[in-house]
């Protein structure tokens, strides 16, 4: 017996690794997550808050936004607006960085790279997304809030 396929799949879907904020709050509170550092992809990943296999990023949620209490700088590539008004109504920022494929790769396993890639901006339908291109190599101070330019 033979069924036909139903539906539609979407093969430009960007698929995001998620993470809640009272994980987050928790491995902050655990001493596993340092909260006055640059919190990126990379630092949620080699703690183990996140798996391994990030796809096209990491998105924080908003689940256990009303006891978030830390002030974190984090670069991710999407946030819910639940996450973003906990985040920085405890003082924190949140920057919404694209990484494409092999920026992605570069930043979470650097000594695989001889030369770093150059960072690329993302296509013109997702630029409304982002708000930076992201930075090789793992950064190690936040991005200034005030007179950003855009690479």
């Amino acid at each position: 017996l033979r069924l036909p396929r139903r539906g539609f799949h979407n093969p430009f879907r960007r698929e995001y690794q998620w993470l809640n904020l009272y994980k987050l709050d928790s491995w902050i509170n655990q001493g596993r997550i340092d909260a006055s550092k640059l919190i990126t992809m990379k630092t949620l990943r080699d703690t183990g808050a996140i798996s391994s296999k990030i796809k096209d990023g990491v998105k924080i949620l908003g689940g256990g936004h009303e006891n978030f209490k830390h002030k974190i700088f984090i670069e991710v590539s999407s946030v819910s607006s639940l996450a973003r008004e906990a985040i920085e109504k405890a003082g924190g920022q949140v920057h919404l960085v694209y990484y494409n494929k092999l920026g992605l790769r570069a930043l979470m396993k650097p000594w695989r790279f001889d030369l770093m890639p150059f960072p690329a901006r993302p296509p013109p339908k997702l630029r409304p997304l982002f708000e930076y291109v992201g930075r090789l190599p793992e950064p190690d101070t936040p991005l200034p809030s005030e007179g950003l330019s855009k690479r």
